[in-house]
């Protein structure tokens, strides 16, 4: 009876002591096969859900850094501007590896080009805030960068012969610029593999790539809004039936090459230093707005809403041009103003958006139509004052409507602008845009609303695999 009490006592302890066994051995076996087979270690590229994986498309240097040193070679200044701050002697800069970016604020102010590729550019070690995580396989990649610096391409065009840059000629070196850029993209692997749609182009001057969109457009796009694909064309008309019997022209606008489903609205690049909170002083003006009365199209009502208000009390209206004088102007004008208009121009949106942003005046967006970025990330109604443009067009009730708002509402306002200042700011403070960049700042914001749109590009790329030969696709709208 002792001995098999001994016996039945013992069997925990063994079957502890072969269970630990076991786990060593497996432990031991599991640690030598990695180990001497480093192919079945986890892949670094392995997709992450904080992270988004880009491949940076194999372009020659003259289409990103090297367009840079040619524009600073450059002794022509621009004569769109009074005075241009890049140009304004004679003097050649040394060719460089990664140059600064151009200080002309009709470039400057779509800068979001050079920021991108410089944070895919920064060594890895120097990006520990960055939610794109380069990849040198494409087959790895969720996307693929474009390196072209498209908007320096069509600006330095356009100071250089603006009656040029719309024709398709020899001449015209933007345009062949765009056609190499395409045609160097369109015979790679990379966007034959799933017909251009994992591609990313930045678009942010609403010329960019002019000539090829067409090429472009199933690639993701980041545009600063749709205004300058929305076009009415005077080409493409058709009748339209009124309600009272009559017939009349309707300019047909095709949305089939831009769509929120898959582009990305990102912020123009501010001109303007921005105003901390604790800086903030007391504002003696009601509104402000600093620009040009005439603008076409969509701009039109811009010239209306003048008229209206250029003799009310408190509120500013000023001509002006984007020059050094201008910008202390505007510092001034914002800073001391609790609101500052931003009625459309040639485009929905502008620069002075973000200048007001960062100058903590409360945006009055007059527009029954506007795409703003990092829609989703923030919200606009939490800082800004939203008008029907109808509203905005009746006499007195904008200053009127202004009034109504009290110091508590206006004060909450700014508190929250201030939160949000940030996510508008590309510059990560180095004049070569190297190095790392602001962990919740423009860049990755951008990076962040691309991974975001991944799952319906996906799809789409997974119904097309699918379709029976010869069949297409209707060309829809999915602007929103």
């Amino acid at each position: 009876m002792l001995t098999n009490n001994i016996s039945y006592k013992s069997l925990p302890r063994l079957f502890l002591s072969l269970s630990l066994l076991s786990i060593l051995s497996l432990s031991l076996f599991f640690f030598f096969f990695f180990v001497s087979n480093p192919t079945h270690q986890i892949s670094q590229n392995t997709p992450h859900y904080n992270s988004i994986n880009v491949y940076v498309a194999d372009l020659p240097r003259s289409y990103n850094y090297d367009l840079l040193n040619l524009y600073w070679t450059s002794s022509s200044p621009d004569s769109r501007i009074p005075s241009d701050p890049d140009h304004t002697q004679i003097h050649h800069l040394p060719h460089r590896k990664y140059p600064p970016y151009p200080e002309n604020p009709l470039i400057k102010q779509y800068s979001a080009e050079y920021w991108l590729l410089g944070d895919l550019e920064t060594q890895e070690n120097s990006r520990p805030n960055s939610f794109a995580n380069r990849v040198f396989n494409e087959d790895d990649a969720d996307v693929v960068f474009v390196p072209f610096f498209a908007t320096l391409s069509a600006e330095m065009e356009l100071a250089k012969e603006k009656s040029l840059f719309r024709k398709k000629t020899p001449d015209n070196e933007d345009y062949k610029r765009q056609r190499e850029v395409v045609d160097l993209v369109k015979n790679s692997r990379a966007w034959k593999r799933l017909g251009g749609r994992d591609h990313v182009f930045v678009l942010t001057d609403p010329v960019a790539m002019w000539h090829v969109r067409a090429d472009i457009a199933p690639a993701i796009l980041l545009v600063v809004d749709f205004g300058g694909w929305f076009r009415l064309d005077s080409k493409s008309k058709s009748l339209l039936l009124t309600p009272n019997g009559n017939s009349s022209e309707m300019v047909l606008i095709q949305h089939t090459q831009v769509s929120l489903l898959k582009d990305v609205i990102v912020p123009y690049t501010h001109l303007l230093p921005r105003l901390e909170l604790k800086h903030n002083q007391k504002r003696r003006n009601l509104l402000y707005f600093k620009g040009a009365k005439h603008r076409h199209r969509g701009g039109l009502v811009r010239e209306k809403l003048w008229d209206l208000l250029v003799n009310e009390s408190r509120v500013i209206m000023e001509e002006g041009f984007p020059n050094a004088t201008g910008r202390e102007q505007s510092i001034t004008g914002m800073r001391s103003s609790e609101f500052c208009l931003h009625p459309a121009g040639d485009t929905p949106t502008s620069c002075r958006l973000f200048d007001a942003i960062q100058s903590l005046c409360i945006p009055v967006i007059v527009s029954d139509n506007i795409e703003l970025p990092f829609e989703g990330i923030t919200d606009y109604s939490e800082f800004s004052v939203f008008v029907a443009v109808s509203d905005a067009l009746i006499p007195s009730w904008l200053v009127a409507h202004l009034r109504s708002f009290s110091r508590v509402q206006r004060d909450k306002f700014r508190r929250k602008m201030a939160e949000v200042q940030p996510m508008f700011v590309y510059d990560n403070g180095h004049a070569d845009g190297m190095g790392p960049i602001h962990l919740d700042g423009a860049v990755n914001q951008i990076w962040r609303k691309i991974h975001q749109k991944l799952p319906v590009i996906k799809e789409s790329i997974a119904r097309d695999k699918r379709k029976p030969q010869g069949v297409s696709n209707p060309l829809r709208c999915h602007c929103t």
